[in-house]
């Protein structure tokens, strides 16, 4: 009786190792195989407080912005998304306030000129709101639409 458990734990443990061990072989058989792009992947952080004090950015006034100014420069779509930042002012306070993270993909090849755009939009931002600036950050990545 005692070999037969022995038997029957060691087929048990055998069989939990076999499974551990195809995991990722089924993980790897879902990744996508259509054929990705080079694309450049471009966040634009938009805060909405005025340093003078003045009001906040409204919701409206933002959504005037990315029609106005965003939209006709990458109008092959981008997205938006809400958000709460922070960083430090030039006087060296800590300043929170909400805030709009744009997304915007573009081919990689398009770069020197949607990389101009976006400078366009950035300084725009920051002429319009008197905003101190808007950040960016730029990474290259593969994509298909």
């Amino acid at each position: 009786m005692e070999t037969r458990t022995w038997t029957g734990l060691l087929a048990a443990i055998a069989v939990l190792l076999t499974g551990a061990t195809l995991a990722p072989a089924a993980g790897a058989a879902d990744t996508p195989t259509a054929p990705r792009a080079a694309y450049t992947r471009t966040q634009l952080f938009f805060g909405t407080e005025r340093p003078d004090g003045g009001p906040a950015v409204t919701e409206q006034e933002f959504q005037d912005f990315v029609d106005t100014e965003v939209t006709p420069r990458f109008p092959d779509g981008l997205t938006i998304e809400q958000a709460r930042g922070q960083y430090r002012d030039r006087h060296g306070v800590i300043e929170r306030e909400r805030s709009y993270l744009v997304t915007l993909l573009y081919p990689a090849g398009t770069a020197k000129q949607a990389g101009a755009a976006v400078e366009d939009i950035r300084r725009g931002y920051d002429r319009r709101f008197q905003q101190e600036s808007v950040g960016r950050v730029d990474e290259q990545v593969r994509a298909s639409f």
